[in-house]
């Protein structure tokens, strides 16, 4: 079989251009790229990865679930950090990543284990999904190696954001500055917003905050028009709120831009506060109040357990929280 230099040479081009080639990196020519593959097709060279792949019986090929409700996609802030950072520690590792499309249209009528197995995936990590649907949990059972983000599932390794306490730390923080009339607009059903609303709830009870069932709503995640309808309503209560809490920080965008349609400041008529802290948060007027979670860390813890599983490393099953972080920043006013 012959070698990198050996395809280097017939091609007079250097080991890393042969390198770029035969991984369809996109800054080389496409006649140089096509060049390349053919000497090496007809020298029957396979890169060290491929002739590993053959020996294991693997395809170095990790699967992705992902299908947020929202249908936002790659744009989807949160995620898509997250999902950068296991793909980046994937890589490093010498595997690829698939991802597996929700819709039955491109599944060809299977399921999503009947999938994994037709790709041949050596393992799946699931983030953002409906964990309650049958062919997930029939996913979950399965002898697939796996990892779940932000959702604990038995017998099963997650990375999951430690919402609990960032709501907590949030919400003291908040109270703190003299607010007792705090909304809460919250995502739809989750395990993530079951966490949030539970530390919610206990701090409220924690302080005696005698607040009523109203100003806890259920709204959608990252949509600016319910927020904006949501807060709208707040608002025009009979004793409205000081502040609102927001499902995550795109959200917030929306019931901010409705506090300013209505005549209000922020925060000096009304404060608000996010949670996840994209990019955007920052870069608001004010800038938003609101709950770091170590994205890039989720990503990569994720990725490394799934490699461990996958390659069959002494791993413990369980649950890895990963800490958050309060950005103090503009949004919320003191009132003491």
């Amino acid at each position: 079989m012959s070698s990198i230099k050996e395809i280097a040479r017939l091609c007079g081009v250097s080991t890393a251009t042969v390198s770029k080639a035969l991984n369809d990196k996109e800054d080389i020519g496409k006649d140089t790229k096509n060049r390349i593959k053919e000497v090496a097709r007809e020298k029957g060279y396979f890169p060290q990865y491929y002739a590993k792949a053959i020996r294991m019986n693997k395809s170095y090929n990790i699967g992705v679930l992902f299908a947020d409700e929202s249908r936002s996609g790659l744009t989807h802030d949160y995620f898509a950090n997250i999902l950068n950072s296991f793909k980046e520690t994937a890589e490093r590792q010498g595997y690829d990543i698939t991802f597996i499309d929700s819709s039955p249209e491109s599944k060809g009528g299977r399921t999503y284990l009947e999938h994994c197995r037709y790709r041949g995936l050596d393992g799946v990590v699931i983030a953002c999904i409906r964990f309650e649907q049958p062919e997930v949990v029939e996913l979950l059972k399965s002898d697939i190696p796996l990892v779940t983000i932000d959702y604990q599932y038995p017998g099963r390794i997650s990375v999951i954001s430690n919402n609990t306490v960032g709501m907590k730390q949030l919400l003291e923080y908040i109270i703190s500055k003299g607010h007792r009339r705090i909304a809460y607009i919250y995502g739809e059903p989750s395990a993530v917003t079951k966490q949030r609303l539970d530390a919610f709830h206990e701090i409220v009870e924690r302080h005696r905050l005698d607040m009523p069932d109203s100003y806890q709503v259920p709204s959608k995640y990252r949509s600016l028009e319910q927020a904006a309808f949501y807060t709208k309503q707040l608002l025009n209560m009979e004793e409205p709120p000081t502040c609102i809490l927001y499902p995550d920080d795109y959200a917030a965008v929306g019931g901010m831009n409705q506090i300013r349609s209505m005549g209000l400041r922020i925060p000096e008529d009304v404060s608000v506060a996010g949670f996840d802290d994209i990019f955007i948060a920052g870069q608001l007027c004010p800038k938003l109040t609101t709950v770091s979670q170590s994205t890039k860390e989720i990503g990569g813890r994720a990725a490394e357990k799934l490699i461990a599983l996958i390659e069959k490393e002494d791993i413990v099953v369980e649950s890895e929280l990963i800490q958050t972080q309060l950005q103090v920043r503009e949004s919320v006013m003191e009132l003491n």
